[in-house]
């Protein structure tokens, strides 16, 4: 189980750094220097670059490794705690995924001005992922609540404006670039949710098992129906009885497919997909990446997945 002190904390952070906001931003403003904004999570990061293209005056730096995917028992290191001692803006997930943080910030970076992506974000799905019970963190007080928001298309679009409107509010200079980038990126997230939409509709069978509950969102706007996760937590095997109980729920449901994520081993996956008789394939909630990755990298991978949904599931004819 996962501490809910630092999630309280953060929360009581989140609640002081909002309510001083438009004193801090006259103050950027006025220095004319570089916006240093830090993200927590690679997804954050590339959405973040986005909405800062064409302006100058702003650094994004990115928390987390590139390649570590869902931190869900993450304890930050001294190199981090660096990072968080020269940002001046934090962007977060906000639903819980940042539980590793808390009271480093205050002690750290006083001044820090922290975003929270998820304002806003209605119609949260239970977290199907975990036993773990985030406590109230951006503004939310929503206990068992899904924080992977951003393998939804959909979602994101909305998360970029909330971002982008966040960062507006930090640096007016540059505040009409930020609202004008996160407009662009929404509309570019929608069409590709309708593309994605539209696939979802033609599938023979819309019926799946995921690794852990990070596709519940996307699954959501396909239509699809996860039937089962094959771990109760981010890179945990299931017991022999769990098996045994997917194996059954997945003969039972006739499901289509069992999927794997690039950021964990695909060993049970496959087993599971050999017992049940159908095929495995991995799709990429885009949790990771490459450090230097192109700005369109979240469409690239989104594509894909497009491809692999299509040849595990077919098509109706």
């Amino acid at each position: 189980m996962i501490n809910r002190w630092p999630g309280r904390v953060l929360f009581l952070l989140l609640t002081v750094t909002t309510s001083i906001l438009p004193t801090l931003a006259q103050g950027v403003a006025a220095e004319g220097k570089p916006l240093r904004i830090l993200c927590t999570t690679f997804p954050l990061y590339q959405l973040t670059r986005n909405l800062s293209q064409g302006l100058g005056a702003v650094q994004v730096d990115l928390l987390l490794p590139a390649q570590l995917g869902c931190p869900h028992d993450y304890a930050l290191t001294p190199k981090d705690m660096e990072l968080i001692s020269r940002a001046e803006v934090l962007v977060v997930n906000g639903l819980g995924l940042e539980e590793f943080l808390g009271a480093p910030l205050e002690r750290v970076n006083r001044t820090l001005r922290v975003v929270d992506s998820s304002q806003g974000v209605r119609d949260l799905i239970k977290d199907s992922d975990t036993g773990d019970e985030p406590g109230p963190a951006g503004g939310h007080d929503h206990a068992d609540v899904n924080p992977h928001l951003f393998v939804s298309p959909r979602l994101t679009a909305q998360l970029a404006e909330t971002v982008a409107k966040g960062l507006a509010a930090i640096d007016p200079a540059q505040g009409e670039g930020f609202l004008a980038n996160g407009k662009a990126y929404a509309a570019k997230m929608l069409a590709l949710d309708q593309r994605m939409v539209a696939l979802g509709k033609r599938l023979a069978n819309r019926r799946i098992i995921t690794q852990h509950g990070v596709f519940d969102y996307l699954a959501r706007d396909l239509g699809l129906e996860v039937v089962a996760v094959v771990a109760a937590h981010a890179g945990q095997e299931p017991s022999a009885a769990e098996m045994l109980s997917i194996i059954k729920t997945a003969k039972d449901k006739r499901v289509g497919g069992i999927f794997s994520e690039p950021q964990y081993p695909a060993k049970v996956v496959t087993t599971l997909a050999q017992e049940i008789g159908v095929p495995a394939a991995t799709l990429d909630p885009m949790a990771t990446g490459p450090a230097e990755a192109g700005l369109d990298y979240y469409e690239r991978v989104m594509a894909n997945n497009q491809k692999i949904l299509q040849a595990t599931l077919g098509e109706r004819e």
